[in-house]
């Protein structure tokens, strides 16, 4: 049970930060850039964790929590003006370059 939980915490970091690259590669801004390159270090962090929950669950486990704190994000742009829920999911923004 406790791989899945840490897989999880993986695919949404990993999600998290492939919508910040592409809203990045989209506007230029470079919160979204910063915000990408910590969700790289983040999802690194958070795998080691996951391999780490075979051998100590409890480690593996606070490794993984240290991951998602090093994930978070600082103030961005704001970059949805009149998008829908779906859009604001994906990451879908106007090009702006």
């Amino acid at each position: 049970m406790y791989l899945e939980i840490a897989m999880f915490a993986y695919f949404v970091v990993l999600f998290l930060t492939l919508r910040d690259i592409r809203i990045y590669k989209r506007t230029g801004f470079r919160s979204y850039r910063k915000g990408a390159l910590k969700g790289l270090a983040a999802s690194s962090l958070i795998l080691v964790g996951a391999a780490a929950v075979e051998a100590k669950p409890d480690l593996g486990l606070l490794i993984v929590l240290l991951g998602l704190f090093v994930n978070r994000k600082g103030a961005r742009e704001k970059v949805f003006t009149d998008s829908g829920t779906l859009d604001r999911f994906l990451g879908k923004t106007d090009y702006r370059k």
